[in-house]
């Protein structure tokens, strides 16, 4: 199989483990490329969900074993848990099966951009106003999911490709989209006081690359709904990729602009 190299790949938000997991389109993913560092940021193993109700299918099994091949292999794999996996943050500053787990972690582009990743639940107060609208909000996640699943059923039949029925319509309430801003400024003033170029992160499951008050924020998306991973390309650029029934780039980031850009913007 040929495969594409990319220096670093960031993935999150698998949740192996949970019934609405897209096992096999991130283990064609995994094999069709290749790259130094893998960054696992968060929710990888969706314990909660198995807690509930245990589901584990061949495909989950095979993306792990997949992970694994790739560490003892040579690549370097960078694990960031999250609060679905979080019992893996007893772990932090130690391997696990030739895996680092970190808790939070700073990396460096090809072009000297530093960029902090995390997972992302340290901006759930920033977007969760009280108890009751978190139990609401998670119920009516969960029926999206159940309606994603079904129209994508019905898709494949009349051979269409996969969408996200639950990505469109979360983008189109208003309450949702006001969620999606207040994470990514929360994010923002972060890597701001941590006085990096960037950030990297996953958790809210809406993959994005935009550029606000000088910072870098990437988000790369989840493996329930999107199907998408961020990719560090040789030229320096970062690459939002979407990968299901057809692979193609979302979004783009040039960093050797993105300081050119911010100067001539203010």
């Amino acid at each position: 199989m040929t495969t594409t190299y990319y220096p670093s790949i960031w993935i999150s938000d698998v949740h192996l483990g949970y019934k609405d997991c897209k096992a096999d389109y991130l283990l064609d993913f995994l094999n069709s490329t290749r790259c130094d560092v893998l960054y696992l940021v968060g929710d990888i193993v969706d314990l909660w969900s198995m807690k509930r109700q245990f589901y584990w299918q061949a495909s989950h099994y095979k993306v792990l074993e997949c992970i694994q091949a790739k560490a003892e292999s040579g690549t370097r794999v960078v694990y960031i848990p999250g609060n679905h996996d979080e019992t893996f943050r007893s772990y932090v500053g130690k391997s696990l099966f030739n895996i680092e787990v970190h808790r939070t972690f700073i990396h460096t582009t090809s072009l000297g951009k530093k960029f902090l990743l995390l997972h992302g639940d340290d901006f759930d107060s920033a977007t969760r106003y009280n108890k009751l609208i978190s139990i609401a909000g998670d119920t009516a996640y969960d029926f999206l999911l159940f309606l994603n699943r079904w129209t994508n059923r019905v898709r494949r039949l009349y051979g269409g490709h996969y969408w996200s029925l639950a990505s469109w319509l979360k983008n189109r309430v208003h309450k949702a989209r006001e969620a999606i801003s207040a994470f990514e400024s929360a994010a923002i003033h972060e890597a701001k006081k941590q006085g990096v170029d960037g950030i990297i992160c996953g958790h809210i499951h809406q993959p994005a690359i935009k550029v606000q008050d000088g910072i870098v924020y990437c988000n790369d998306g989840d493996w329930i709904e999107n199907c998408t991973a961020l990719v560090e390309g040789q030229n320096g650029r970062i690459e939002l990729l979407h990968w299901s029934d057809i692979q193609h780039v979302v979004n783009v980031v040039e960093l050797d602009k993105v300081k050119a850009h911010d100067a001539k913007a203010a």
